[in-house]
């Protein structure tokens, strides 16, 4: 039975008007059934006046309108008002004249309350002070009748508008919630294609200048110490190397069938010295300073790549935009809440900084290194050191509270 109605809606869905023809055209001939059956004249009053042309209007007039019961219903009830005081007038009390409940139901589905109050209104007192002046006694047990029959198809009207109007809110809330699961993962992946962006820029700019410094270095050594150039291209190939498992690592993440798809690239704080000593390696003499106990307390995975990424980036400037003879501290403090990095170099570069955060590559360096800060509520700065001796950069890092 469900299948039958669903598929019912639908077929008004697609064709409302065939419908609405349909119900009509019914209406219709059980209207004139009716009247040709005398069925009629079992309702009508002893005294009936009307002829039975009249019937025959009346039945079409209440029946015919029925067309246009869910575009115009109002227009449909205020056309039926006066068929119905003809109707109630001449005694005849046509059967037909019950099909007045249907527009009212469909303008209970479609319209104010105000409007519907003053549509049962037209239905209910138009009759009844006609019928008061045809009918002196007897007709108060038919203005019961039809007032019942009117309240009930208002109430029911008013539960099948409720109805409709919850499942259209649920249907609605369920298209937001979709839409909102989409934006979501457009945001997801905008995140993620940020965040690869961002170590494809720190492996590959860090991992480059480091192999540009050692083939220069390699070239100058290679007319006064080929034993130097051949360490120069064993570094260089080393570091080829690590570079290029960086990033099978970082694209491997992008294919769900890859064994590290589960993994990301994530160096920590133990890998820092390794990091300075690749950086020496090409050239640039790296001090590291460690401060705040002989165990400094533990840092989350994300928190540690994000130290590390900032000591990479700096360097990698560093070695980048210096020209003139320039050497780096990185110094790490720990303290109770925050972990403090702050990497200095004392060379000058293109606009008198180490780093020319003027410079496109530069400024996008400076700018991942900040998001990658507020990622854990930090703080980065990054600017020329007093009487220009020098850059800076500065990380301020909050400490995850320890659950171990």
């Amino acid at each position: 039975m469900r299948g039958v109605l669903d598929r019912l809606r639908a077929f008004d869905r697609r064709r409302p008007r065939v419908w609405d023809a349909a119900v009509t055209g019914f209406w219709v001939v059980a209207a004139v059934l009716d009247y040709t059956s005398g069925g009629w004249r079992t309702t009508a009053h002893d005294d009936v006046t009307a002829p039975e042309h009249l019937v025959l209007l009346m039945s079409l007039g209440f029946s015919l309108p029925l067309l246009w019961r869910r575009t115009h219903p109002l227009a449909v009830v205020v056309l039926m008002a006066p068929i119905s005081v003809v109707n109630v007038w001449t005694g005849a009390v046509v059967q037909a004249s019950l099909l007045q409940l249907i527009p009212v139901f469909h303008l209970v589905l479609r319209s104010s309350l105000r409007t519907v109050g003053a549509a049962a209104s037209l239905l209910f007192v138009v009759p009844v002070l006609s019928g008061g002046v045809r009918i002196p006694s007897g007709w108060g047990q038919e203005v019961v009748s039809y007032v019942w029959g009117l309240v009930f198809v208002v109430l029911l009207g008013i539960a099948v508008r409720t109805r409709r109007e919850y499942t259209e809110a649920l249907v609605e809330r369920a298209q937001r919630l979709e839409y909102e699961r989409d934006q979501q993962t457009k945001l997801a992946a905008a995140a993620e294609r940020t965040r690869i962006a961002r170590e494809m820029h720190d492996i590959i700019g860090h991992n480059l200048s480091v192999i540009t410094g050692l083939a220069d270095g390699g070239a100058y050594a290679a007319r006064k110490s080929p034993e130097r150039a051949g360490q120069a291209l064993e570094a260089i190939g080393t570091t080829s190397r690590q570079a290029l498992s960086e990033l099978r690592r970082l694209l491997g993440v992008l294919r769900d069938d890859h064994p590290d798809a589960d993994r990301t690239p994530q160096p920590t704080l133990d890998e820092l010295t390794a990091l300075i000593d690749r950086v020496r390696g090409a050239g640039l003499p790296v001090h590291l300073e460690l401060h705040g106990g002989p165990t400094p307390r533990p840092l989350t995975p994300g928190r540690q790549l994000t130290v590390y990424r900032v000591v990479q980036e700096a360097l990698t400037n560093t070695l980048k935009h210096a020209t003139r003879p320039t050497s780096a501290t990185v110094t790490l403090t720990y303290s109770r809440t925050h972990l403090d990095a702050r990497i200095t170099d004392t060379g000058t570069g293109s606009g008198g900084s180490a780093n020319a955060g003027e410079a496109p590559a530069a400024g996008q360096g400076i700018m991942g290194m900040r998001e990658r800060a507020a990622l854990y509520d930090g703080h980065l700065e990054a600017g020329p050191l007093p009487a220009a001796a020098g850059w800076q950069v500065r990380l301020r890092l909050p400490l995850e509270e320890s659950h171990a």
